[in-house]
């Protein structure tokens, strides 16, 4: 046994990596056990033949000229090729060599795993990106025959009909409207997911308070038998995108009458805290399960609450989104008495609130 395997016969015995002196002329002269244990050769098979006879044969041209380099007297590092396994696999192996004289010592390290992980994960994340981007595209192509559907409807509608034919057309225009509602989650789910958060237009002209009843009064339209109770108390205009603010109170909403006590109210309240605005929508029932807890703004997060059917599981995403767009944050408590969804925004429009 040469010299550098006497001083470092422990450390050349147990390593898993691949040890190796090679000779210019492309032999190895002396192999540690690792090159049977990952590769499956003896050192007398792998010692008897040149180098290059176990390469990938896609890896040679490569091969060649990082064993030129190596010759010309400069270190090879991280140097990755695939050597035949004796069962005729391949191995993915990273080499360092460094000359010295006439002989290169080289190591490799087993990297068959971590590249197949690279690989699949690339994979994974190409193929949820292609998904997302088919959604979206779905999505944006879906309105327009919607738009078709419901411009057909109301043409209809200025005709004179029968209750039951009116029924129908209502009944579409709902549909119309419930699936238009579901192509905006997905939008936003997309956007969220592909731009990098939803996006959103604040202004401090427009008065957010009228914009909020007309969605409660959109609520109280679709769902008669629910009883929905409104207290607003705060300072308007609010610098915000009220557009989005409602967007995310009528997800709010559409989860409490999910998933509330049809026989009690749902509060919604408006209200200036110092100066930050908060937005909070309550409804009785069961308390959500501890377990879902967690994940309860994640999308798609819908686990074992009663389901009405009507939506993507994207709502409260959502509205978290639109929260964190605005620079503000969306909390909930929910125990035996009530489940409070809450908004909470910093006013950005420099005067005190009457609370402050």
């Amino acid at each position: 046994m040469m010299a550098a395997e006497s001083k470092y016969s422990l450390t050349w015995r147990v390593t898993p990596d691949l040890l190796g002196i090679l000779t210019r002329e492309g032999y190895f002269e002396s192999t540690n056990p690792a090159w049977q244990t990952v590769l499956g050769y003896r050192s007398s098979e792998i010692e008897s033949r040149h180098f290059f006879d176990f390469i990938h044969p896609a890896d040679i041209a490569r091969t060649h000229s990082a064993f030129d380099q190596i010759k010309s007297g400069r270190p090879v590092l991280a140097f990755e090729n695939r050597y035949r396994h004796r069962d005729g696999g391949y191995r993915d192996l990273s080499w360092n060599s460094i000359p010295e004289g006439d002989k290169f010592f080289c190591s490799a390290r087993d990297i068959t795993q971590q590249k197949a992980n690279e690989t699949a994960l690339r994979s994974t994340e190409a193929e949820a990106r292609f998904r997302e981007q088919f959604v979206a595209v779905l999505g944006h192509d879906l309105r327009n025959p919607l738009a078709a559907i419901s411009a057909a409807a109301r043409m209809i509608g200025r005709e004179i009909q029968s209750h039951d034919v009116k029924a129908m057309l209502d009944s579409i225009d709902g549909s119309v409207d419930r699936m238009t509602r579901m192509i905006d989650d997905v939008m936003d789910f997309t956007r969220a997911r592909l731009g990098g958060g939803i996006t959103i237009e604040q202004d401090s002209e427009t008065p957010l308070r009228p914009s909020l009843e007309h969605t409660v009064n959109e609520i109280r339209l679709g769902h008669p038998g629910i009883r929905i109770d409104e207290k607003m108390d705060f300072r308007d205009p609010v610098h915000c995108d009220a557009q989005r603010i409602c967007q995310m109170l009528s997800n709010l909403l559409a989860n409490a009458v999910a998933h509330g006590s049809p026989d009690q109210p749902i509060l919604v309240a408006a209200r200036d805290e110092g100066e930050r605005f908060v937005l909070s929508v309550r409804n009785s029932g069961d308390p959500i399960p501890t377990e879902m807890r967690d994940s309860l703004f994640d999308p798609f997060a819908r686990g074992n609450l009663r389901e009405n059917g009507s939506g993507l599981g994207l709502g409260l995403f959502i509205a978290s989104q639109i929260a964190q767009a605005h620079h503000g944050r969306l909390d909930f408590r929910s125990d035996r008495s009530a489940t409070e969804f809450t908004f909470v925004m910093h006013r950005q429009d420099g005067t005190p609130s009457p609370a402050a």
